[in-house]
């Protein structure tokens, strides 16, 4: 028997979410990690705006909630084709410190706001590729932060780092500042896959920094793991997870790949060797398949987690909580962006930075809160966002009209996606893949738009 004829014998077989479904709903719709989200601001915001709005909401939340920061880190080494982050490609590390200094002059426009040094909940570092920076580096920028505020008891610290440049110098200089979590992009082991992609990363340098991870005290350590890919199949995909079993990260994100090459061009080239759209869904059920003979339980979308992790103990407590990190434990109202194109949202109001490097280096030497668009949440914005919110996260809101349905949700509720139940609207175990879905159809804004394709993701 030929290696393709054995191959094709033995697939695995994927029980698949119903097809006709699938086709249905597998279309672009929002991730809400906002809302309104993202393409639906009124762009109604200015610096000013922006700063009194941050200043209430802090003097509202901040003293029993605290301060989130995110922290964008945009330039990487070279290009991974797949990528759809607002990123800046280069081999000169002397652009380190300038854009260090100008993320730390950000944070102290933000400290002349305020009454007294804030609380902080918590600290993530993103990218682009944070590890890009010098352990030194990262060590003044996080210094100068903590030391002008007041960790909360229950502060969560984490950053995302790339197998090849994340060093034992980083790992230490991080976890001294109170980091004990960090998400490793992985995406896929398996060589084709990353050739097409453009991210060589050997699965020794992977088990090594994970190692190392664990060695210095890191209790949590994430893979973002993503299918949809160039090349896969349920074979490759299959090594991959055989290798992530070796080291039991203790969470993982499986994401769909957003294909988007009218806004990122790279990927056009692959685009003829990505699944159709029914192979693609047989990766993601089988993945969710293996991720649970892991040991692996499901918090939400793409996400998944080892038992008595604290996002599943959120769950079960339908405590769980979306921002734009995504799935998160903190409740705090007050998540603040820093560095360029990075997102904040302040209950009041949302901000979004200067997408471009330059832009935003100009408004912070001219000593001006450097906001490109944003949106002042309207009394209906601030009513309906926690119950699209809800049933992000929990899959269920309070629904107290349970004889009145709206038309948009007839269809759902038919299919036996959702039931109405001691008033609440529950999304049903069918219906969880289709949870984006349903968000919108509950959604005013998408309602009123005809913003599509270009803008979300597929919902499937």
């Amino acid at each position: 028997m030929k290696y393709e004829e054995f191959c094709k014998a033995n697939q695995p077989i994927v029980e698949m979410t119903n097809p006709s479904l699938i086709q249905k709903y597998n279309v672009p719709a929002p991730r809400y990690t906002s809302y309104p989200t993202v393409p639906h601001w009124n762009n109604d915001i200015n610096p000013s705006t922006w700063a009194n709005l941050f200043t209430k909401a802090y003097k509202d939340f901040g003293n029993e909630e605290g301060i989130s920061l995110y922290i964008h880190l945009p330039y990487c080494e070279s290009l991974c084709t797949y990528c759809g982050c607002n990123k800046r490609i280069t081999k000169n590390h002397n652009v380190e410190l300038p854009y260090i200094s100008a993320v730390m002059k950000e944070w102290d426009m933000y400290l002349k706001l305020l009454d007294g040094k804030p609380k902080l909940a918590g600290i993530h570092l993103g990218g682009g590729t944070p590890t890009f920076f010098s352990p030194s580096t990262l060590y003044v920028l996080i210094n100068h932060i903590t030391q002008s505020s007041i960790k909360m008891d229950d502060f969560e610290f984490s950053f995302e780092g790339h197998p090849n440049n994340t060093t034992k110098a980083h790992l230490e200089a991080l976890s001294g500042l109170g980091f004990d979590r960090v998400s490793y992009g992985i995406q896929d082991f398996d060589s084709k896959v990353q050739l097409a992609i453009n991210r060589h990363q050997p699965f020794e340098k992977v088990k090594y920094i994970t190692e190392e991870s664990r060695k210095l005290g890191y209790s949590s350590i994430n893979f973002d793991l993503i299918y949809g890919l160039p090349h896969q199949t349920l074979e490759t995909l299959k090594d991959t997870f055989e290798k992530t079993k070796e080291l039991m990260p203790e969470r993982i994100a499986f994401y769909s790949y957003a294909h988007l090459p009218s806004v990122f061009p790279a990927q056009k080239s692959f685009e003829k060797h990505l699944p159709n759209e029914t192979d693609k869904r047989k990766l993601y059920e089988q993945g969710k398949k293996w991720l649970k003979e892991m040991g692996y339980e499901e918090i939400g979308m793409d996400h998944f987690a080892l038992e008595g992790d604290p996002l599943l103990k959120a769950k079960s407590n339908r405590t769980l909580h979306r921002n734009f990190m995504g799935y998160t434990t903190s409740p705090s109202k007050i998540l603040l962006g820093l560095g360029c194109s990075a997102i904040s949202d302040a209950h009041y109001a949302y901000s979004q930075n200067e997408k471009t490097i330059a832009a935003y280096l100009k408004k912070i030497r001219e000593f001006e809160f450097p906001t490109i668009k944003g949106h002042v949440q309207k009394e209906s914005d601030l009513s309906l966002k926690p119950f699209i919110m809800s049933l992000i996260c929990n899959h269920t809101a309070p629904w107290k009209q349970e004889n009145m349905i709206p038309d948009p949700l007839v269809t759902f509720l038919n299919e036996g996606l959702i039931t109405f139940k001691n008033n609440k609207l529950n999304i049903t175990e069918e219906g969880k893949p289709f949870v984006r879905n349903i968000c919108m159809a509950l959604d005013p804004y998408m309602q009123q738009s005809e913003k599509s394709a270009p803008v979300f993701s597929k919902a499937i």
